[in-house]
């Protein structure tokens, strides 16, 4: 058992946090920016909430974030009361937020002006994933410190894996969400197609999911697709903000997106018709318009 800190109870956070406690058997202390959810928190899973990230993580062996951008990660690190402040010599912090590579390097570097580790941590599997623990964890930093960490981790994932230096990990979560842009779009037009060419999509997918073209999108998203229905996971508000990283991360190193881009567009096409909050999947409802 460890003493750890969770700061941000979003609806991945909470989660996670739950399962370090329930599942990890950790000590589990709790910030959020809204007080409210973290004693719902420390209610349910009987662990204790903090009124700073820096209360929170004083004394912690790990401290984990999870937070919405590079911003409000600085935020509950390195500025006033922030997790930084009072983080004891050896201690871990742990990144879940997806965030760009040049913050997870800042953080790295401050970390280790206060004798802290610090791995960035982002997440694949969304909600549901989250809920069930089930989440794939790419992570950034020094392999021994990856060591120290994994275990606590691995509370709330089914993969776990060190990519490379600090940064790597958001590195990697930004090519996870280059290439589900692309597929996702690409079973928006197979579904449109089949449509009006007035096949059964049922069973078209019966088949073609066994072959090539099979994908865990193709898999889990076909039949809400096909029934219009765009509330099954990961908000199209998040991934235009995922592929604004990665898309200035691209223009910093060169990389040609040209596909990454244009989804981009598409998705700013669908959240001008009023679906921020729809799942990613929502692709399909620009196409029938």
């Amino acid at each position: 058992m460890a003493k750890v800190a969770f700061i941000g109870l979003g609806v991945m956070g909470f989660p996670m946090a739950g399962h370090l406690k329930v599942k990890g058997g950790h000590d589990v202390t709790v910030y959020n920016r809204t007080a409210g959810k973290a004693a719902a928190w420390a209610e349910r899973f009987g662990g204790k909430s903090a009124p700073t990230p820096a209360e929170a993580a004083k004394d912690a062996d790990f401290v984990f974030t999870c937070v919405g951008n590079d911003d409000d990660l600085r935020a509950v690190t390195m500025a006033e009361n922030g997790a930084l402040e009072t983080m004891k010599p050896g201690a871990i912090l742990i990144d879940n937020t997806t965030a760009s590579a040049e913050v997870a390097r800042e953080l790295y570097g401050a970390a280790k002006d206060k004798g802290c580790g610090f791995i960035d941590a982002p997440v694949s599997g969304g909600q549901a994933g989250a809920e069930n623990g089930v989440l794939t964890v790419m992570c950034g930093g020094d392999e021994a410190t990856f060591e120290k960490a994994k275990p606590v981790i691995d509370a709330y994932a089914r993969m776990v894996g060190l990519m490379g230096p600090a940064g790597a990990g958001q590195l990697t979560k930004m090519i996870n969400q280059i290439c589900i842009a692309g597929l996702v779009q690409g079973l928006a037009e197979g579904i449109h197609f089949g449509k009006r060419a007035g096949l059964d999509i049922e069973k078209v997918v019966e088949v073609i999911s066994k072959g090539a073209a099979g994908s865990w999108q193709m898999e889990n998203r076909h039949k809400t697709m096909n029934a219009g229905k765009y509330d099954f996971g990961f908000a199209i508000d998040w991934m235009r903000k995922d592929l604004g990283i990665v898309l200035n991360e691209a223009r910093r190193n060169g990389a040609k997106l040209p596909v990454t881009a244009l989804v981009d567009q598409f998705y700013g096409d669908v959240q001008a018709m009023g679906g921020n909050r729809w799942d990613t999947s929502s692709l399909l409802a620009r196409l029938e318009k």
